[in-house]
């Protein structure tokens, strides 16, 4: 039988109560959300980072409708429940964001994050107030689905100058409050960070497996408390970063030699395709 979004959004929902955290991969077209299924990961995620990319962009500077677009697309190709990165969900007021919401649902997402980010240009971020009733507009959008649909509320101040990590923890506590279903802080400096937010909350807490110097294992992770693990664009960066080895070889050395070692076979990516 075909695999609904109730049953996505389900089986969704219950990785976050496992026993153990689980990874949730970001995928960044269709082609890639098939090999991260196939390769056994529970659940994709995309990436504003990997996505804008797919259009030939910086992050954020894709609009609202282009990433609904693109997240529609991976979420077909797939039966694994798909979380959207959402940015700082689009919408200039509360209700604004419930809409967006809603779209995303409609796109067949069972999941999607929400940023405290007013503007990428300057770091402004929304004041803890503003940003809940944002992160509440969100959760009111999905809560008559009659599915599961995690909301994931990011306090980004860490991304953007704000190394208060009490302010982290309280914008959190507020986004808790809201309602959201997962919580999510970018780039705690260390474990010990990441260990004293998860203790100061009662939501499930995400870490973000991308920037340099904080690839924890996922065993110290989980004992710091971590439920879910993602990968912002770190995947996609990893295959750009192959690409752009091969294509300096063939311009810059005239030679061919990646050919004779893929670290990717013919016959096993096209294993993870469909027909």
């Amino acid at each position: 039988m075909p695999v609904t979004q109730a049953d996505k959004g389900k089986a969704f929902q219950a990785l976050h109560q496992g026993a153990h955290p689980f990874i949730i991969a970001n995928a960044w077209d269709a082609g890639s959300a098939r090999l991260l299924t196939g390769v056994g990961f529970p659940a994709l995620a995309t990436s504003s980072w990997a996505s804008a990319g797919v259009y030939g962009r910086r992050d954020h500077a894709a609009s609202c409708d282009e990433l609904m677009v693109h997240a529609h697309a991976i979420v077909n190709a797939t039966e694994l429940p798909v979380s959207m990165d959402l940015g700082n969900g689009f919408g200039a007021t509360p209700k604004e964001v419930e809409d967006i919401y809603r779209q995303a649902a409609a796109a067949g997402l069972v999941g999607a994050s929400i940023e405290d980010v007013r503007s990428r240009s300057d770091d402004a971020m929304f004041d803890i107030s503003e940003a809940s009733e944002r992160v509440a507009a969100a959760v009111e959008a999905t809560r008559s689905l009659g599915y599961p649909f995690m909301v994931t509320a990011r306090a980004d101040g860490f991304f953007h100058g704000n190394t208060d990590l009490d302010d982290v923890i309280q914008r959190l506590q507020a986004y808790e409050k809201a309602g959201a279903d997962v919580l999510m802080a970018p780039a705690l400096p260390d474990l010990e960070s990441v260990r004293r937010v998860c203790s100061e909350i009662t939501k499930p807490f995400n870490f973000m497996a991308a920037l340099p110097g904080l690839s924890f294992s996922v065993p110290e992770l989980e004992q710091a408390g971590v439920r879910r693990i993602s990968l912002g664009p770190a995947f996609y960066l990893a295959a750009m970063a192959g690409l752009a080895s091969a294509a300096r070889q063939v311009k810059e050395e005239g030679a061919f030699s990646f050919i004779e070692s893929p670290l990717l076979s013919y016959p096993e990516l096209v294993s993870y395709m469909r027909e």
